[in-house]
């Protein structure tokens, strides 16, 4: 069985899907980064099982450093497997577990293009009034449930802390 390469027509269709993965993850990057901003991380519930997650990913990741992130700790062989398992474990049990997110680096920063994970291509959303530069790829994209347990860890740790009425 031979594969066939795509046509123009289905390439300009992945581009679309792109874009559409691009602004859906902005907008919750956008909708999250609000929240930390406005109330107590601490406090934040983002799923229905956070301690259970946040207590899975200290002990499966305790090399990773939440604070500041690391792209060896995500990107390579090794780190995409493990996050695989990882994944993989929640996928009946939380919501939209393997959609899209964009996830800050340093997290006393906002996301801007320096300081978000998982971007190859770059496009300019002017939608709905917004001018934030928006990071997809889908060689390699972040995940909810890897966007879950970071920020989790983050806000338990009062790391998100310094965010609020900062703009």
């Amino acid at each position: 069985m031979s594969m066939r390469l795509p046509s123009a027509d289905e390439l300009e269709q992945l581009e679309d899907i792109e874009k559409q993965w691009a602004v859906k993850a902005m907008h919750h990057a956008e909708t999250y980064f609000k929240l930390i901003s406005a109330i107590d991380p601490k406090k934040l519930k983002l799923t229905k099982i956070d301690d259970e997650i946040l207590k899975d990913f200290e002990e499966t990741f305790p090399e990773i450093n939440v604070e500041h992130l690391d792209d060896k700790d995500f990107k390579t062989a090794a780190a995409k497997e493990k996050w695989r398992l990882f994944i993989n474990k929640y996928e009946k049990r939380v919501n939209e577990y393997n959609f899209g997110s964009l996830i800050r680096i340093d997290c006393r920063e906002d996301y801007t293009e320096e300081n978000t994970m998982f971007g190859n291509n770059i496009y300019k959303n002017k939608n709905q009034g917004l001018d934030i530069n928006i990071l997809a790829s889908f060689s390699y994209s972040g995940v909810r449930m890897q966007f879950y347990a970071v920020e989790i860890a983050r806000n338990k740790k009062g790391l998100n802390d310094g965010l609020r009425n900062k703009k």
